[in-house]
């Protein structure tokens, strides 16, 4: 039986030499691999309450907006700077070579909304902590954060586990 690691595809050299990026849309291509992925990104938080998933630009919106729609709750897009139109609270977070910025409509979550955090790979978790840090500062709570893909040599569920935080990850890849 194959495991939603099957399904990813590693392209070598990309975006940079020495890089082995992990390729999800192989996964999203399959109907079943998909499928397999969502049943278990949901699974730690079944019986749980959760108000609204937030997925995180850009491969957490194909995902956040599938597990929303399995659990029958409201879907936030957490963006990348100058790309949602109405009113937008920001967060910055640093790079490996400077800083970006993520926002969220100002009106998107509800204080005490339970909020279920959704991308598809766990790196150094800047983009993830900028997010939780924005959920956080409108009165939400993380009760999760969930990936397909986590790179434990970078640190990224250290720094988020220091934040208190609920970490799942459906596979792991070493040393990128």
């Amino acid at each position: 039986m194959k495991t939603v690691q099957d399904y990813i595809r590693t392209i070598p050299d990309f975006p940079h030499e020495g890089i082995m990026f992990r390729d999800v849309t192989t996964l999203f291509g399959d109907a079943r691999g998909f499928r397999i992925a969502i049943d278990q990104l949901l699974h730690p938080y079944a019986g749980q309450p959760i108000d609204k998933v937030v997925g995180l630009e850009a491969r957490g919106f194909i995902l956040g907006g599938a597990i929303a729609h399995q659990l029958s709750v409201g879907f936030v897009p957490i963006r990348k700077k100058g790309k949602l139109p109405g009113k937008t609270i920001e967060q910055s977070y640093t790079l490996e070579y400077g800083e970006a910025i993520m926002e969220v409509h100002d009106d998107a979550l509800q204080a005490g909304e339970k909020v279920l955090l959704v991308d598809d790979l766990l790196a150094t978790g800047g983009t993830a902590e900028a997010g939780i840090k924005l959920i956080e500062r409108m009165g939400a709570e993380v009760i999760g954060c969930a990936f397909i893909i986590d790179l434990p040599d970078l640190g990224g569920r250290k720094k988020l586990e220091a934040l208190d935080m609920n970490v799942h990850a459906l596979c792991e890849f070493e040393g990128d």
